[in-house]
């Protein structure tokens, strides 16, 4: 069983959701990524997703893309990130961590030896976000037989025939896109999200986490009524990117306490 199929099996005996929050590698300085992936786990995460930089992101809005540019051009890379996951785990053997990125970095290192690096670092699953599960059963296939969970979307538009690949292919957990938009925008229908979670949880044993647009305590504790984990991560980049790297540490724990609390507090 993978770390991330033990940590929601762990939470399911205890009747408590996950709580997966994001930030991207590198920002706001390198150093600090570590020290970062720490204070999210002290504050309450379950589950972590460390995003890598890249240069033309297609699903990230204007926080994420800040964050990926600042890192990007502190020199910040796949390499590095995974050279930071390793760091990471040398600290902390047991938290479930996921990379959340695009194909062409993968790619430009060659996806056998990256899926080689990434095990070794103890990268437990990936949201490719450009690889749709109708065109990567082989990616698919070869990230499991590295112990690795290929994670996919899926989005408010997806079809029966959609939610039904991505739950065969994927594992893991499968990430509900909670809009029609980019990260962080703020228009969350919660009564849509209430719909659809059953849809797919009929198509897939999978746990289903759902992210874009959850921003605060409440948000959390509405979407986590229906979902197995909440995602949130442009709150927390804007987080960082206001305190500065002085006082990101600090402040990320700040905020994510909250939301832990609101999550585990009955329904």
């Amino acid at each position: 069983m993978s770390r991330i199929a033990q940590r929601f099996e762990t939470l399911r005996t205890q009747g408590r959701k996950a709580l997966i929050p994001y930030i991207t590698a590198g920002d706001p300085a390198p150093t600090l990524t570590v020290p970062l992936l720490q204070a999210l786990v002290e504050a309450g995460a379950d589950i972590l997703e460390l995003g890598v930089p890249f240069s033309d992101p297609m699903a990230d809005g204007p926080v994420v893309q800040r964050s990926g540019e600042r890192a990007l051009k502190l020199g910040v890379g796949l390499k590095d990130v995974l050279s930071m996951v390793r760091a990471f785990r040398r600290v902390d053997a047991d938290t479930p961590l996921v990379l959340m990125g695009y194909a062409n970095p993968i790619e430009a290192m060659g996806t056998d030896s990256f899926l080689d690096q990434a095990a070794e670092a103890g990268v437990d699953g990936l949201i490719v976000v450009d690889y749709p599960p109708e065109e990567c059963a082989a990616y698919a296939d070869s990230a499991k037989r590295h112990g690795i969970d290929p994670i996919f979307l899926l989005a408010p538009t997806s079809t029966d025939k959609r939610i039904a690949e991505v739950g065969r292919v994927g594992s893991g957990y499968l990430y509900y896109v909670s809009l029609k938009g980019v990260t962080g925008a703020s228009h969350l229908d919660l009564s849509d999200v209430a719909k659809r979670v059953p849809v797919i949880r009929a198509a897939t044993r999978l746990p289903i986490g759902v992210g874009f647009g959850i921003r605060d305590a409440e948000s959390a504790r509405q979407v986590a009524r229906c979902a197995d984990a909440v995602v949130i991560g442009s709150r927390i980049i804007q987080e960082i990117e206001s305190a500065g790297a002085e006082h990101a540490v600090a402040r990320v724990k700040t905020l994510l306490a909250p939301i832990r609390a609101a999550l585990d507090a009955p329904q």
